[in-house]
């Protein structure tokens, strides 16, 4: 359990300094092994752990859920842009994960903080008809349940998501699906959570998102899945006036509060948000 005291842990995304979504973050002079990695990120127990250590002018970064390596993870880049600053002090942190290159800035005092993280390209296409079928019938929805307004989607902002639009909130608040058959379906298609979500109006939206294909049932807050939501929301034209709020986690009894700036012009990097809390090492 020694390697679980030298992880910090990160709260990221809160709500008026409640909530948010853990994450473990480890900074070191050079990344562990892989199998440490996962062995780190499975004590830990939470949804995502991230490891970074020095690379040229920035800092090489890898992410681990307990069941695996997962490519991208908002909410674990800003509980790392976090800590960075309060090792570091504030400032604008360059990024390299496995596929991509970006940047997290982020501002720390008194064991709280705030970042801003710079996603990945985001890409959206339909939904395969069978694919959102199944979905469906994972979560006991029906067609006549989804809102037409925002089709199935798989939206990706560094990592792939299922896009279910709901037409209500009661809908989504009765979210449930069985985790072996969500991590099949998940680790069947590629996607790294299904996001569930609703839209109370066109710039605030309340979601929930099932990882099984990580080993965790839901996640309180999912920066990457909002990144790629915020994306697939510009290519489809919505009115969301250059940003939105997605509030997460209610229905868990860990509200998170996720601001997300959307640039007009296609392919721009979709700016995701949030506050932080120190929860120890």
């Amino acid at each position: 359990m020694q390697t679980i005291i030298k992880v910090h842990q990160v709260a990221a995304f809160t709500a008026d300094d409640q909530g948010g979504n853990p994450a473990g973050v480890m900074i070191r002079a050079a990344l562990p092994d892989e199998r440490a990695m996962q062995e780190i990120a499975r004590e830990m127990g939470y949804s995502e752990t991230v490891f970074a250590a020095p690379a040229g002018d920035g800092w090489r970064v890898r992410y681990f859920s307990p069941d695996g390596e997962v490519p991208f993870c908002g909410h674990a880049t800003i509980a790392l842009g976090t800590v960075l600053a309060q090792q570091h002090g504030d400032g604008v942190f360059p990024l390299t994960t496995n596929h991509s290159q970006i940047v997290v800035e982020a501002q720390a005092r008194d064991g709280k903080g705030h970042a801003t993280l710079q996603a990945p390209m985001t890409s959206s296409l339909p939904a395969p008809p069978a694919l959102v079928q199944a979905a469906l019938q994972l979560f006991g929805y029906r067609l006549a349940d989804l809102d037409d307004r925002i089709p199935p989607a798989i939206a990706n902002g560094g990592a792939s998501h299922l896009v279910l639009a709901l037409a209500s909130r009661e809908q989504l608040r009765a979210m449930r699906y069985q985790l072996a058959a969500g991590r099949s379906l998940m680790q069947q298609h590629g996607l790294t959570t299904i996001s569930l979500i609703y839209a109370e109006t066109p710039q605030r939206f309340h979601a929930r998102n099932a990882f099984a294909s990580g080993g965790v049932y839901e996640d309180p807050a999912t920066g990457a899945a909002a990144a790629a939501l915020a994306g697939y929301l510009r290519d489809l034209d919505w009115p969301h006036g250059g940003s939105i709020a997605i509030e997460q986690g209610v229905d868990m009894g860990a509200p998170c509060h996720l601001q997300v700036s959307i640039p007009a012009e296609p392919g721009g990097a979709i700016r995701v948000s949030g506050r932080v809390r120190m929860m120890g090492e």
